[in-house]
């Protein structure tokens, strides 16, 4: 009779993995593998079938549990260095990639899931001048102009909850100004109304009719608000000075 074209058989091996939170090794278990082989093969032509299924069963139901319990969110303070880490380098945002801005964003998101100021329109930590640390809005990077003819010096935002007054502010070489109206939609997303442009510091302009959009406050604390426009801007900014009144 001839050989048959394949064969199998039964065999047992010992598989063990590290139990959760210590240095000993789990209990031994005991995995049933069939091996299968022709009599044409080599060693190296044998497949674990069976036991293959098995182990790998075995290793998703272990698995499960360490790392469920090593997956524990970072604290507020924790997340805000690691945004203000992942920024520093970024030029306000003009130099970031978008690999970068991605990571700056997956931060804040994180951050505005901790938040614990759910009506920042309401709050008294808005109130006072804020530096702008990130964006990624071109018009106020300037990108498109070359990196001499960009504000090079630091850039402001006051807003004034109480008399629903904001006020954007470049420094050198430009000191360019522009105030607005803010208009609640609810208790964090207000609507803007600029009026006022105020060039090189001296000569002011009346803001046009489309001079306005919107600004919702995502994140807010003692000394870094976070906040999305209506085309999708972000903007990073901390607190320099709570006692800044914005012009009425």
């Amino acid at each position: 009779m001839a050989a048959p074209s394949s064969a199998s058989l039964l065999t047992t091996f010992h598989c063990s993995v590290p139990s959760c939170g210590t240095n000993r090794a789990a209990p031994t278990t005991v995995c049933l593998a069939k091996l299968s082989f022709s009599p044409k093969s080599n060693a190296s032509d044998v497949n674990l079938r069976g036991g293959n299924q098995r182990l790998e069963k075995w290793r998703a139901s272990v698995s499960f549990f360490p790392s469920f319990l090593q997956k524990k969110g970072k604290d507020k303070d924790a997340l805000k260095n690691d945004l203000f880490e992942a920024i520093a380098p970024l030029d306000r945002g003009a130099e970031a990639t978008e690999d970068d801005k991605q990571r700056v964003d997956e931060i804040a998101r994180e951050l505005e899931s901790v938040n614990t100021v759910k009506e920042p329109l309401k709050s008294d930590l808005l109130n006072g001048k804020w530096e702008l640390l990130y964006t990624t809005s071109r018009s106020i990077l300037a990108t498109q102009r070359p990196k001499f003819l960009r504000p090079n010096g630091k850039i402001y935002q006051a807003i004034n909850a109480d008399t629903l007054r904001a006020q954007n502010m470049e420094t050198w070489p430009y000191f360019n100004q522009v105030t607005a109206n803010l208009v609640p939609i609810n208790s964090k997303r207000v609507a803007v109304r600029f009026d006022t442009f105020k060039i090189l510091g001296v000569i002011s302009i009346k803001a046009p009719g489309r001079g306005r959009g919107e600004l919702e406050i995502t994140y807010l604390d003692e000394d870094l608000r976070i906040s999305r426009g209506d085309k999708g801007n972000l903007f990073v900014l901390k607190m320099v000075d709570p006692s800044y009144r914005v012009p009425l």
